[in-house]
């Protein structure tokens, strides 16, 4: 895919600048901002996953109250009969 077209409004100071820039380091302007969006881009740090927070509680080496329950008995404990609805 070849380079795209598209208008940005800079602020005024700013494109002066660039322009100064790329006429002292011989460059276009176009390389200028190039190279400058590559810079910030290169350098922007990567989206940190999301880490769940631990917020067990009680002591995890302890005997599970629940394990002797099948799903279907650990279901009707939570929901109830359900039959009675």
């Amino acid at each position: 895919m070849g380079p795209m077209r598209m208008t940005l409004d800079i602020n005024d100071e700013l494109l002066a600048r660039a322009k100064r820039y790329a006429q002292e380091t011989g460059s276009s302007l176009r390389a200028v901002v190039e190279d400058g969006l590559r810079q910030v881009l290169d350098s922007a740090s990567p989206t940190r996953k999301y880490v769940l927070p631990d917020l067990r509680v009680g002591d995890p080496t302890a005997h599970d109250p629940l394990e002797h329950y099948s799903w279907s008995e650990l279901r009707e404990l939570i929901y109830g009969d359900p039959g009675t609805r």
